[in-house]
């Protein structure tokens, strides 16, 4: 009798064993059609879907502890599944920090918004093209550069219009194309070259090219740009009201910030020592359960986070070095 008991309980491990591998392999096969994966052999296969079955373990068990009210933010399986979060940081997150800043250009709030809005989404207000996905190219810092500009230009000519980040991959010189780059040099070449052009005009592929800006497909100009005081959470909600969407640099080396869903993104390991990704800040609000956060449109499609979004949590100790790295172009 007890030798029964034993075989069925082995029979029936084995059994859930076996049925747990097919619907692993199902989901994975899934998620390779679903995001046109494809692998130079099996051998590299084997080693990407290790790395997919870790991340969904990892956003499994944050779900559940989502689900008992640990976290603020849930997570979910992306196109970025066989990826680490150190080739993420290195392939995708290309914002180099400036050597040093013009302190001439900050930004100093007015004692008229010492008083501000309890929230603002320029989305709703018109000021944001749609999400864009930068690929394996490093040029965070160029749609950073772009979207703000994009936010100047509706607000001053009251035109909608998607800006060229490949115009300034290929024209910045002071960065380094696909290799990475900072927000308030493409605006001093803006300045400088008298304008940028229109996505239209200078299409995105992804990879460094010889500059081929033309004064004919130009869409925008730039007379120069202001910097928010470092770490000041409260100056750069300012200067979201004052100016419009606002360039500015986080940490997004954590595989929470790689598998983001939605909810106010909280996690203590974020920090201002790693700022490394150059994201665009359209708004701010309060959850109904009063949490505050910051309205953050990333470049890694819309099939990364909350539609190309995140939110992440705001005036908790400059979450990610929100602050740290803040600018917006003047028209």
């Amino acid at each position: 009798m007890h030798l029964c008991v034993g075989v069925l309980l082995l029979v029936g491990s084995v059994l859930a064993h076996s049925l747990d591998n097919l619907s692993l392999d199902a989901a994975w096969e899934g998620w390779k059609n679903t995001h046109k994966k494809e692998y130079n052999g099996l051998d590299e296969e084997a080693i990407r879907r290790t790395i997919w079955e870790k991340n969904m373990m990892l956003i499994e068990a944050h779900n559940k502890e989502y689900e008992l009210g640990i976290h603020s933010y849930e997570l979910g399986m992306n196109h970025l599944g066989d990826m680490t979060s150190e080739e993420v940081a290195l392939k995708l997150a290309g914002l180099m920090l400036p050597l040093n800043k013009d302190r001439n250009n900050t930004y100093i709030p007015e004692d008229s918004l010492k008083r501000l809005p309890k929230s603002i989404d320029y989305r709703k207000l018109g000021y944001v093209t749609s999400v864009k996905n930068q690929g394996s190219c490093g040029s965070c810092w160029a749609f950073s550069s772009a979207g703000a500009l994009e936010g100047q230009l509706f607000k001053t000519k009251g035109q909608l219009v998607d800006l060229s980040p490949q115009n300034l991959v290929d024209c910045v010189k002071e960065n380094y194309g696909c290799g990475g780059g900072y927000m308030t040099n493409a605006f001093n070449y803006v300045k400088q070259n008298g304008g940028i052009d229109s996505e239209s005009a200078y299409p995105y592929v992804g990879q460094d090219q010889q500059c081929a800006y033309s004064a004919s497909g130009k869409a925008a100009e730039c007379r120069g740009y202001k910097e928010v005081p470092e770490g000041n959470e409260r100056a750069l909600a300012s200067a979201l009201v004052k100016a419009g969407p606002v360039s500015i640099g986080i940490d997004a080396t954590l595989s929470t910030f790689q598998f983001y869903k939605r909810g106010v993104y909280y996690d203590r390991n974020c920090n201002q020592e790693d700022i490394n990704h150059a994201v665009l800040l359209v708004g701010y609000g309060v959850t109904t359960k009063g949490k505050k956060y910051w309205i953050v449109k990333n470049s890694w499609g819309e099939d990364w986070g909350n539609q190309g979004y995140i939110y992440m949590a705001r005036n908790r100790g400059n979450l990610c070095g929100i602050a740290n790295l803040a600018s917006f172009p003047i028209m």
